[in-house]
């Protein structure tokens, strides 16, 4: 074998060897000068809150792809922006919303912010980036109209508890691929839109200034809120055809009409109907799912109790129309602790046959036109109220 020295042509040969190899072995990619440039803009406009360390990881002299909640791709492009600490309660982040610099991470897939005190409006250049999956900016101070236009790959929007005012968009509600809308907790005004055909399974809108009716909605939907806001009408008709719902909280609005008895038997966890107007007498389609928690207090509702609603774990009908005798099977629940809460008080019942109550339950029967019984007195707690039966004159006849 011959022997490579530094006089010979050999050594020439294998250096330009070494180099080729070089040059053709896959390098580590580099952020896109674009984005390099856009994440220097974020850091710009945004400061760590008092106690927040969020920022400490971001020094450009370093690779921008190992900053704290930066996923970069294999072609050097920002593919994840999850800004903040997302440990619970720790500090978000101050300052304006860097839109302008968001808008220009073309391939950006999952944009996040912990909750804050980050300001300004949401730019429609940033909702519509056509790789958007994941949106969730909850608990800041952005503001203004929702954008018009929103990416099409878009599976999760959470904008709650901002100061979002205007209208929905009806392009919203229109995305194919939206499963998980969260709008609770702003200043929404208007009608929600008529046209509702995102395969939604989480719809939110609780607690802003919503009107009118509700529209039919798709019937993939499992996690419905529209509590706190202005709506009205019946509801029947939408309820009806959602069968997957598990949760279901249409409290503080003014809806009207009868309660569909088929949501009693759907695999619901959670029923809050409070503080509406709905009236006439309940007929379950079935029993509710056991351990459920049903909300049905201060609305119009008139009749005799359903023994259907004995399998639920808390039961509110308080402030409402209900007359005749507490069901045997409710009774018996609320005295073997099963039913941990059975609110019956203001209503126009004659009978409340319960007999003794577990130290863990609270119910509550005053208001009525029968006094309750002294173990029911004895279980009712302060915020359920005050009081012995109803003045004979009230109960137009009634016999308890």
């Amino acid at each position: 074998m011959a022997v490579l020295t530094t006089r010979g042509p050999g050594l020439l040969l294998l250096l330009a060897a070494l180099l080729l190899a070089a040059a053709a072995a896959p390098a580590a990619a580099t952020l896109h000068p674009v984005d390099y440039l856009s994440l220097q803009a974020v850091r710009r406009a945004l400061s760590d809150l008092p106690g927040s360390s969020f920022f400490s990881s971001w020094d450009f002299t370093g690779d921008p792809c190992t900053f704290a909640g930066v996923s970069c791709s294999g072609d050097g492009r920002v593919v994840t922006l999850a800004l903040g600490d997302p440990r619970a309660g720790a500090p978000g982040l101050s300052g304006a919303f860097p839109s302008a610099a968001l808008a220009r991470l073309a391939a950006l897939s999952s944009l996040s912010l912990v909750p804050g005190r980050v300001s300004g409006g949401l730019s429609p250049n940033v909702a519509a980036l056509p790789s958007l999956r994941f949106l969730a900016l909850s608990g800041n101070l952005i503001s203004g109209d929702l954008p018009n236009a929103f990416s099409p790959a878009l599976r999760t929007v959470d904008l709650s508890k901002n100061s979002f005012s205007g209208r929905i968009p009806s392009s919203l509600l229109q995305i194919r691929s939206l499963r998980t809308l969260v709008l609770s907790h702003n200043s929404l005004s208007g009608e929600i839109p008529r046209s509702v055909s995102s395969p939604l399974i989480h719809l939110d809108l609780r607690n802003n200034r919503l009107s009118g009716g509700v529209p039919p909605l798709p019937q993939t939907v499992v996690y419905l809120s529209l509590a706190g806001n202005r709506l009205s009408g019946r509801v029947g008709g939408v309820l009806r055809r959602l069968t997957r719902l598990s949760f279901l909280d249409l409290g503080g609005n003014w809806f009207s009409g009868e309660v569909p008895g088929e949501v009693f038997s759907f695999r619901i966890g959670y029923l809050q109907l409070r503080k509406n107007a709905f009236s006439g007498e309940l007929r379950p389609a079935g029993r509710v799912p056991s351990g459920a928690t049903v909300d049905l207090s201060h609305n119009a509702l008139t009749g005799r109790v359903p023994p259907e609603l004995a399998t639920a774990a808390a039961v509110y009908l308080n402030g409402n129309k209900f007359a005749g005798e507490v069901p045997a099977e409710i009774a018996a629940a609320a005295e073997d602790g099963r039913m941990r809460v059975l609110f019956l008080q203001d209503n126009f019942l004659t009978g409340i046959a319960v007999r003794g109550v577990p130290s863990s339950a609270a119910v509550c029967a005053h208001w009525n036109c029968v006094a309750p019984p002294a173990a029911v007195v004895a279980a009712c707690p302060a915020k359920g109220g005050r009081g012995r039966r109803r003045p004979p004159a009230q109960c137009g006849g009634r016999r308890g």
